[in-house]
């Protein structure tokens, strides 16, 4: 990010800059100190100025100043809300930069999870903002926000930051489970043959294991495997899961195994979605751990519905509940083996 900063400005002024803005956000108690510097060429296209040299003069950047502040209040979107809009104090002229740059500020007490959202020059697709949140004097979050517009948030480093990193990422991680067909089929799968709770509790204790490493691992970019390879992979999960159930003999019980070793595949997939939704820095270890809470929440309540089902049926049939453990098998195998063609030779990845 540093080197990316000394190279924002540094082009001659005859030629377009890198497209790039800075924002800086400096959160205090009394609210917000902001900063925010952009080019001289963006800011006279939006101006509809033939010449943007001319907004090195300190006198007709005064004359444009109100229509420049209101143009990037439009663009620019901090707290979600929860706060006033930006005051405006000062706007100058950085001549070897060919830039500007206005301060401003923002009253109140700056919520716990401060929404930012800034999409400051829409007509160059290429443009990016990099935005420092600074508390304490420290840099404590940094993003760059490209493209369409993205709303970030960045969650403070107190009580409150903690609990709204843990009132955003839990259900976030409850929400995943529920809406992944694929995983939750693959839980399913597992609990078909039942067996005594302990059985069961070691079963599900494998896979949240497996999962855990993998989605941590990759969360951290110390891993990386591309969502081509996974997506496909967690569907053939489903398909031995099934297999296994059809063919397993006597008194071999192997789910537990399987549940670990494709549970580190399935952390991956939990990964993409964590990545997307954004990892605070400053939180990083509580929003993996509040993810992970969410995403055990919401698998206990599958395998608690998954396991009475299946414990009362089993008490009322035995033959009944190997049907369904049959039947439910098979039907497991088929919908795995039509995600694993859709991924690998139709529609590629996506859950």
């Amino acid at each position: 990010m540093a080197l990316v900063t000394l190279c924002l400005f540094v082009t001659p002024a005859n030629a377009h800059p890198a497209p790039f803005s800075y924002l800086d956000l400096r959160l205090s108690e009394q609210g917000i100190e902001g900063a925010l510097t952009v080019h001289a060429i963006d800011v006279a296209h939006e101006l509809d100025l033939d010449e943007p040299a001319t907004l090195l003069d300190q006198r007709v950047l005064g004359e444009q100043y109100s229509e420049i502040a209101s143009i990037m209040q439009r663009r620019m979107q901090i707290g979600g809300g929860q706060l006033p809009d930006p005051q405006w104090q000062s706007i100058s002229a950085v001549e070897s930069d060919d830039a500007l740059r206005m301060e401003f500020t923002i009253a109140g007490e700056v919520p716990s999870a401060l929404e930012v959202e800034a999409q400051l020059f829409p007509y160059d697709p290429a443009h990016q903002t990099f935005v420092n949140i600074w508390e304490d004097g420290e840099i404590r979050q940094q993003w760059i926000l490209a493209g369409d517009p993205e709303v970030r948030t960045h969650f403070a480093g107190t009580t409150a930051g903690a609990l709204a990193v843990l009132g955003t990422f839990i259900p976030s991680g409850v929400h995943h489970i529920m809406i992944g067909p694929d995983h939750i089929l693959f839980i399913i799968g597992l609990m078909l043959l039942g067996g005594s709770w302990q059985r069961l509790a070691i079963i599900v204790s494998s896979f949240t294991i497996g999962h855990s490493v993998t989605l941590s691992l990759a969360a951290l970019d110390l891993v990386v495997i591309p969502a081509s390879v996974i997506e496909p992979l967690i569907a053939l999960s489903i398909v031995v899961v099934g297999a296994d159930n059809l063919l397993r003999g006597e008194g071999k019980d192997f789910r537990a195994i399987i549940a670990f070793v494709f549970g580190l595949i399935h952390g991956f997939g939990f990964a993409y979605v964590l990545k997307e939704f954004g990892l605070p820095d400053g939180q990083l270890a509580l929003s993996l751990f509040a993810f992970n809470l969410g995403v055990e929440i919401g698998q206990l309540v599958i395998v608690l519905a998954a396991a009475y089902l299946l414990h009362l049926v089993r008490q009322r049939s035995e033959k009944r509940a190997r049907q369904i453990a049959t039947i439910g098998s098979l039907a497991v195998m088929a919908a795995g083996a039509y995600w694993f063609v859709q991924r690998v030779f139709l529609t590629g990845a996506g859950t």
